[in-house]
């Protein structure tokens, strides 16, 4: 969903990425809790499973050909990620859209990233006690993947939504502080439904390599002020996009992307809360 390269010397937008905890199509060879959650974690954000859809210990044990108790862990450990919701006898639930929570989530990614682009003006301006932290080499790495000539921009949604998670990323990771850049991390994956459906269903590729490149622009240039606003309007516009969003198109969605809806969420419950 996330490599390229080019045959020019440029960073591949791949090494961006941070790594989800597990990929999916881990091994039955390592841990099973690894492997359950691996697959469910694709499957959700695969949009094989939506917001609302119910899902059983039991079915999941039966279709991964595994215990219950395996199965137990994966969930709970998707319930920190704040993806799934457990109810009543080993019933849970992909966790509903829920407007109030992600517009905690924007304010709280908008007080990250504008911390982060702060840092990254002033540090690279030497103008930090301690610019050791910063690390103008990522902001660099991010130039080679968004401030490309039209024609080599990429078109495929899919690829260019894990991008804009890595560009985001790199961009807290640059500022160093890495317990920030954790939390942020944690976030990401947080909003991560509602941010894909953009890129997927939507028509957001070009503008987002535009704001990209003149964010980059403005740090370069240590414009903290501009490069501040520019942030703030991208993130804001990220926001509103998830306002309007809804059942109808999380199922629009699913079906332009041609997924299925996997066999082991045996209950569908439609509703948008």
């Amino acid at each position: 969903m996330k490599k390229i390269s080019t045959t020019r010397k440029r960073t591949n937008p791949a090494t961006l990425a941070v790594p989800s905890a597990a990929g999916g199509e881990s091994a039955k060879s390592g841990s099973l809790p690894e492997y359950v959650y691996a697959k469910l974690r694709e499957d959700i954000f695969e949009m094989r499973l939506l917001p609302g859809d119910q899902i059983t210990e039991t079915d999941i044990a039966i279709y991964f050909e595994v215990s219950r108790t395996p199965v137990r862990e994966a969930l709970q450990r998707l319930q920190s990620d704040g993806l799934v919701q457990g109810y009543v006898r080993g019933g849970w639930e992909v966790v509903p859209i829920n407007l109030k929570r992600f517009e905690d989530l924007y304010e709280f990614r908008k007080l990250i990233e504008v911390h982060a682009v702060n840092r990254l003006c002033a540090g690279l301006a030497g103008e930090l006690v301690d610019n050791s932290a910063i690390n103008g080499a990522l902001i660099d790495s991010l130039k080679a993947v968004w401030c490309v000539p039209l024609s080599e921009r990429l078109t495929d949604g899919r690829l260019v939504a894990a991008l804009d998670e890595a560009f985001h990323q790199t961009l807290v990771r640059a500022s160093g502080n890495l317990e920030m850049a954790t939390a942020f991390d944690r976030l990401t994956d947080r909003i991560r439904i509602v941010r894909r459906l953009d890129f997927v269903y939507g028509d957001c590729v070009q503008s987002t390599y535009d704001e990209h490149a003149a964010i980059l622009a403005q740090i370069s240039a240590h414009a903290s002020a501009e490069a501040n606003r520019l942030i703030t309007e991208h993130i804001e516009g990220s926001h509103a996009e998830v306002n309007q969003i809804t059942l109808h198109s999380l199922h629009s969605a699913r079906a332009a992307a041609a997924t299925e809806r996997v066999r082991y969420a045996a209950v569908k419950v439609l509703r948008n809360a």
